[in-house]
């Protein structure tokens, strides 16, 4: 039996000299707007993404031009906390260099779209000024690392955000390459120290990306089950005792193939606080060695997990480590959403959560968000902390400047913004059309007006107050984490959708394939019934996850190797 033949990715980062490639040379270039094939998969270790504007394609195309090409930007943040100095330098630079306009990912970060390739470095160099990077926001390492914003724990989130760093730090690429290329070969003071050597990843980094979060029960909005290797912190009066460690969860899968499919992650043991990053070390070593480095669709490590067992795999991982993990210890998930409004904490400082659509922070007519959260940042004293639902915590307020802030959110409308359904303040969409290049429909330009359209359903039935999560991806590669969500729509092609019922509110269950193909016009007509259903004959307290499986629209999914199966026939027929 013949060797199976790696990836083309694998030959490419070997050859890389260590993520430098030819991009240096490739910037000098503004003969086109894009950069080489090679180059633009090395990129994404740098944070960046090459895009076009899709919307214009067949124009450009009509005329024999280029495509309309820019650049993604990923700013890696751990655990999502931003100064207010920091915000206004990011602000400047997306009005300066990118398309005016931040997006809150479901990362925990902002990207910046429409960077030309002209100015990619200077961009590059402005995000260090504000004491940030791009390094592993993207690309085959441990990218971002996500942890609860937990307004209402301040103790308890100051160490666990430390926790998020000594996990970035330490699971770092070591490559000078960031620095040659974007930053002229200077070491800026918030940059961590490089070796030319790769000590934890070698010259062929990791299978496939790999993403860590850290959860405080009894919030997952970091939706721990959906990552690589997550940590739920065990809290005992008010001290972290240690943490259960999950992993092999991921989202992705592709449309007609069976082969690939989201995976739930699962409960392998607990650590104490001391031993997390070496834990943290150890699963990524496990998954660098074991990993599929064939197939890229089979290469993440839910696959490595399900192929060789979980009993495997934790036997390995305590062989990495030299010591056993320790039995689990009991927790409790509520949701996985977050809390708006006004919180104060335990020291006396106040806490604002506010809703942001789509995580889209720009200025309208109508809304100039951005505007006004620059005015809050000159002003602000504390913090800002990006949720996991991609949107925006004012953190850390004193009770001195509670009343100036909110009069600033007063004067731009932002009360208004969390005073909607508990459907909409439920919902997340990805990026997808125009810039993904991924993108089979719309998603976050299309997501408002589908569930501006299923509210009437919604405030027809008393359902106005309910948290149900809906989220939508303009592909299966579940971006938005739509397969735990309780109703996840994910585009198949132009104006058509899959409809997914049946995740667990807490983001423990994947969901389920209800309807395949409907058209972009009828999604509210599928679910209307179901959400009527759902307020007449509900127990009392049960989720709608829960309920679309106890009323038989879907089969529960126990395991994730059967997501594909025990769907109804009439499932897959044109709705």
């Amino acid at each position: 039996m013949s060797e199976r033949k790696l990836s083309a990715n694998e030959g490419n980062k070997v050859r890389s000299n260590y993520l430098r490639g030819t991009i240096a040379e490739g910037l000098l270039d503004l003969s086109t707007g894009s950069l080489s094939e090679e180059d633009q998969q090395l990129l994404k270790f740098h944070g960046s993404y090459q895009q076009d504007d899709r919307d214009l394609r067949p124009d450009r195309r009509k005329h024999r031009l280029e495509k309309a090409y820019s650049f993604m930007i990923r700013i890696r943040i751990p655990g999502g906390v931003m100064t207010p100095q920091q915000w206004l330098q990011v602000d400047e630079i997306a009005g300066t260099y990118g398309n005016g306009g931040m997006k809150i990912t479901t990362r925990q970060t902002i990207q910046l779209h429409g960077v030309i390739k002209s100015n990619l470095k200077r961009t590059m160099q402005a995000i260090s000024r504000a004491a940030f990077t791009t390094i592993a926001a993207c690309g085959d390492v441990n990218r971002n690392v996500m942890c609860n914003p937990n307004p209402f724990l301040s103790k308890v989130h100051a160490e666990v955000i430390q926790l998020t760093r000594e996990i970035t730090a330490h699971l770092l690429p070591r490559t000078g390459a960031y620095h040659e290329i974007w930053l002229d070969g200077e070491k800026v003071e918030s940059s961590e120290p490089e070796e030319e050597e790769e000590p934890l990843y070698g010259k062929a980094y990791m299978p496939r990306k790999f993403k860590v979060t850290i959860a405080v029960p009894p919030s997952n909005d970091v939706d721990v089950f959906a990552h690589d290797l997550s940590f739920i912190a065990i809290v005992e009066e008010g001290k972290i005792l240690g943490y259960n460690i999950a992993a092999g969860g991921g989202m992705g899968m592709s449309h007609g193939n069976e082969a690939t499919y989201p995976r739930v992650a699962d409960l392998i043991g607990f650590c104490t606080p001391e031993k997390v990053v070496d834990v943290a070390e150890k699963v990524l070593l496990v998954q660098r060695d074991y990993g599929d480095r064939c197939d890229r669709k089979h290469a993440r490590l839910k696959y490595t997990i399900d192929d060789r067992g979980v009993e495997w795999f934790k036997a390995e991982v305590n062989k990495y480590l030299g010591y056993d993990l320790e039995p689990l210890r009991p927790f409790h998930f509520e949701d996985n959403g977050d809390r708006f409004g006004w919180v104060e904490d335990e020291v006396g400082n106040y806490h604002f959560t506010l809703f942001v659509e789509g995580g889209r922070v720009l200025d309208t007519r109508e809304y100039p968000l951005r505007t006004g959260l620059r005015e809050i940042a000159r002003i602000h004293d504390g913090d800002f902390r990006m949720t996991p639902n991609q949107n925006l915590v004012i953190a850390n307020i004193s009770a001195k400047k509670r009343v100036e802030i909110e009069a600033i959110l007063e004067k731009y409308k932002m009360h208004d913004r969390n005073h909607r359904s508990g459907l909409r303040l439920s919902s997340i969409a990805c990026v997808a059309l125009p810039s993904c290049g991924l993108a089979l429909a719309e998603s976050e330009r299309f997501l408002p007006d589908v569930v501006t359209r299923i509210e009437e359903t919604i405030e027809e039935t008393g359902l106005r107050h309910d948290a149900i999560t809906i989220r939508m991806s303009g592909c299966p590669n579940g971006c938005a984490r739509t397969f735990i969500s309780e109703i996840g729509i994910v585009g198949r092609g132009p104006e058509r959708y899959n409809i997914y019922l049946g995740g667990g509110h807490a983001g423990e269950r994947l969901s389920k394939l209800y309807r395949q193909d409907v058209p972009a016009g009828e999604l509210q007509n599928v679910l209307a019934p179901v959400i009527r259903d759902y307020a007449k004959n509900r127990l009392e307290k049960e989720h709608f996850g829960d309920f679309v499986i106890r009323a038989g629209y879907v089969e529960a999914t126990l395991r994730s190797i059967d997501f594909h199966k025990g769907v109804k026939e009439e499932a897959y027929q044109t709705a």
